[in-house]
């Protein structure tokens, strides 16, 4: 679901919407997705001083709640 909602996100964001990859790194608490566009995408993803990244991860960090389990994105070059 957190995969689905990322993707979903992010392919809104940039201009080349089948770069975009999302990998799901599961552990005993916490969740990792790595997410990584293509290099002239990523600016649109981070946005300035970072502010759409914190809202994609306010977000994330908000579908997941009931779960209990800790949600982080990583942004990869």
């Amino acid at each position: 679901m957190e995969k689905d909602l990322v993707e979903y996100i992010v392919k809104s964001l940039v201009d080349d919407p089948s770069s975009v990859q999302v990998n799901v790194v599961e552990g005993e608490k916490s969740t990792i997705l790595e997410l990584r566009v293509a290099p002239e995408d990523i600016g649109k993803v981070i946005g300035k001083h970072g502010r759409i990244a914190k809202a994609i991860r306010t977000v994330l960090q908000a579908a997941t709640a009931k779960t209990g389990k800790h949600t982080v994105l990583e942004i990869l070059d």
